[in-house]
């Protein structure tokens, strides 16, 4: 890989912190709702998660270890302002600073998101991602972190996912706010959220902040199960609403035409202003990098049941079986495809596919691998954790970035999911993700698994072995 090229991993805050209401800590939206009996698994929670708040310099140090070149993590919002806005926690912007200087000691990149899906409660309970209250309040939280970091950090995100936090708080009901059903909602909010990012990337860019800004998007690439003309019509429909809608108003300015007469149509079309439209057709072109977190593509066809989008726990995202929001289209599983226990397919040959998609529509826009890797139950044997399924995994799927990085696509970094074992928003630690195995039966003790070492001497050697 290119020396420039950076080899990392990834966190969240409200998934390794916890010390929730430590330091002056505000409550966030995901204290309440996991909170709520049967939202999670066994009904885990953030309080604790894996106490990365006061171990931080343990973790940075395993990731100084296994050579990490960036780590990228998330500040929680509520951290920094307990109600969202007011007043600054001068202890959390100590916190993350102690995070941003113990990365750069060891030489790691620190690469931060600034939304990674915990709003403070009390924007939650006045009207969340639907209310402009909370546009502007994100934007001066932006500010807020762009003034105390700036001189360090050189590399944000500013969402993580709108897709998920907006479908799943709106549509399924599987995340808070926990709303079924409300598209017209579920359209406002993506809106609102590609406003707060633009305003905010405008703000990084009048300022002349050193360093780079973009969005981290959720890529899973529809692929019709044949040429039937049914199933290729819902190929283009589930590209369209699914990718286009929320890369299109980053990337172009506009939003795709397919979807904003289908919305039209069904009285679903956000209600925006000129001004709003404006800004992201200005500010389109200031975005450095798109941020990609690959999993799974999509296999759809044409809907033929009568069944509605369902948002139980087990199935919030990734594993195919549901139709659409509108009903046009279905994901399924395919015999010839290969899955992980949780039924998302593994499929390097559609993420290289994908980043080809993206780049006939977008042309030669700078892309970072934000997200990926392997959920899966770790076998311990004796006393190592045998985690061979992930380095296959990731293995497979950093030989499609190199096969991209060769045919000039503009990949510039890869971070796997995760750096660390750590708390599944719904799941609890149900399924492994991490390089570093967290022991919940020994104080949350830290050990290093088999793909630790795998993912070091491929870091060491830029991949050149795959």
């Amino acid at each position: 890989m290119p020396k420039q090229f950076l080899f990392g991993a990834a966190s969240a805050s409200y998934q390794v912190e916890g010390a929730w209401n430590e330091d002056g800590k505000g409550v966030s939206n995901w204290d309440v709702f996991s909170k709520i009996p049967g939202k999670t698994f066994e009904n885990t929670n953030g309080d604790v998660a894996i106490d990365h708040y006061h171990r931080y310099k343990e973790d940075i140090g395993l990731m100084a270890e296994m050579g990490l070149e960036s780590y990228r993590f998330s500040i929680s919002w509520p951290r920094i302002f307990p109600n969202g806005t007011g007043e600054v926690n001068e202890k959390g912007l100590e916190f993350y600073n102690n995070i941003i200087n113990e990365c750069l000691k060891h030489d790691i990149v620190p690469f931060v998101t600034l939304y990674h899906w915990d709003l403070p409660q009390v924007l939650e309970e006045q009207g969340g991602w639907r209310n402009q209250a909370t546009v502007d309040a994100f934007v001066r939280f932006a500010d807020t972190c762009f003034e105390a970091f700036g001189d360090r950090v050189r590399n944000w995100i500013t969402f993580n996912e709108t897709v998920i936090f907006c479908s799943l708080g709106y549509l399924s009901g599987a995340h808070p706010p926990g709303i079924e059903g409300d598209a017209k909602a579920y359209f406002q909010t993506t809106h609102n959220v590609f406003v707060a990012h633009a305003r905010s990337v405008e703000r990084f860019k009048q300022a002349g902040y050193e360093g780079e800004i973009g969005i981290t998007h959720v890529f899973n690439p529809a692929f019709s199960i044949d040429n039937e003309a049914d199933n290729k019509f819902a190929e283009m429909h589930a590209n369209e609403f699914a990718t286009h809608w929320f890369y299109d108003p980053i990337l172009k300015g506009t939003y795709p035409e397919y979807v904003v007469k289908q919305l039209e149509q069904q009285g679903l079309l956000p209600d925006w202003t000129q001004d709003e439209l404006e800004l992201l057709k200005r500010t389109a072109p200031l975005n450095d990098f798109i941020g990609l977190n690959y999993y799974c593509p999509q296999r759809v066809m044409k809907n033929d049941t009568a069944l509605v989008m369902a948002g139980g726990r087990e199935n919030a995202t990734g594993r195919p079986g549901n139709p659409s929001f509108d009903g046009v289209y279905k994901t399924v599983l395919m015999d010839d495809k290969v899955y992980t226990k949780w039924g998302w397919e593994i499929a390097p040959d559609a993420f290289l596919e994908g980043l080809r998609m993206l780049q006939a529509r977008y042309g030669d826009v700078k892309i970072y691998i934000t997200e990926n890797g392997l959920g899966d139950v770790d076998p311990i044997v004796g006393e190592e954790i045998m985690d061979t399924p992930r380095i296959e995994y990731i293995e497979s799927h950093l030989r499609a970035v190199k096969h991209a990085v060769q045919e000039g696509i503009n990949v510039s970094g890869y971070y796997a999911w995760s750096v660390i074992d750590l708390l599944s928003w719904l799941n609890g630690y149900k399924k492994q993700y991490g390089f570093i195995y967290v022991d919940h039966e020994n104080g949350l003790a830290r050990k290093k698994k088999q793909s630790f070492h795998w993912y070091k001497e491929i870091i060491a050697t830029r991949a050149e072995d795959l």
